[in-house]
């Protein structure tokens, strides 16, 4: 049910290409479980770690009509660089594999 009121109530995310989608806490999750497969951790902890900055983006977007989608990777990785720096390392090398 939370997901669901996010979605109706929260930010509208602005793309680098000016494009625009519904915030969608699922897909930033997902982006953080991703880089977290790169590493060592537990399971637990790679979830743990997702569901804490989701809860810290989440805040940071409530009340927002729009929000850049560059202000919220910059959020992403401030906040894994605080509470799993190992996953914001992979998350950086992954995106300059993928330039």
């Amino acid at each position: 049910m939370f997901h669901v009121l996010n979605s109706i109530f929260m930010a509208e995310v602005i793309k680098k290409d000016g494009t625009r989608e519904p915030f969608d806490t699922g897909k930033i999750k997902s982006a953080i479980l991703a880089a977290g497969q790169r590493t060592d951790l537990s399971e637990e902890r790679k979830n743990e770690v997702a569901e804490q900055v989701v809860a810290a983006i989440t805040a940071m977007a409530d009340g927002k009509d729009e929000i850049a989608s560059s202000e919220i990777k910059e959020k992403i990785l401030s906040e894994l660089d605080g509470n799993e720096p190992i996953i914001s390392e992979e998350w950086r090398k992954y995106e300059q594999e993928n330039k």
